[in-house]
């Protein structure tokens, strides 16, 4: 798949032994790290959209570590090559992915497989309570090129 230029994809590995299992997410040695703003988990019930939004300032750097989750950007910048352009990405215990989203790009999510997904994320800003770096748009905006409905077949 073509990437959303600034999108990148890190397969993540988890180290299982007979107690369970460690996955690192992100490391501060990893050269998709920017920087700290915070951390933190957002759920999401089946059957529930949450999308869609982009940041001005803020880098989001997304793992699933429960269940099953889509993640679809939506590359709506002027003047650049991938401008218009859609990533869907599975990512979850079966995938484990560390998705980096950069600023302007909107993105979304939604649970897969009937149980609730939830996603950790560890954004390079902190969280303005007064003044939010988050711009959204209903799942079902017309300007963007992406259905939420399952593909059968």
């Amino acid at each position: 798949m073509d990437l959303i230029e600034g999108v990148q994809v890190k397969k993540l590995r988890l180290i299982p032994d007979e107690r369970g299992y460690l996955m690192e997410m992100l490391r501060s040695d990893w050269p998709e790290f920017m920087r700290f703003g915070q951390a933190y988990v957002t759920c999401c019930y089946p059957g529930v959209y949450k999308a869609w939004h982009y940041h001005k300032l803020q880098w989001d750097f997304f793992v699933c570590v429960s269940g099953m989750a889509k993640v679809v950007l939506y590359d709506s910048r002027d003047g650049i090559s991938t401008g218009g352009m859609v990533n869907e990405f599975h990512i979850g215990h079966l995938n484990p992915l560390l998705l980096k989203i950069p600023p302007m790009v909107y993105h979304g999510f939604t649970a897969e497989g009937g149980q609730a997904a939830l996603i950790i994320n560890i954004p390079t800003q902190l969280y303005n309570y007064q003044q939010p770096d988050e711009y959204r748009l209903p799942h079902n905006d017309p300007s963007i090129p992406y259905s939420w409905e399952v593909r059968h077949g």
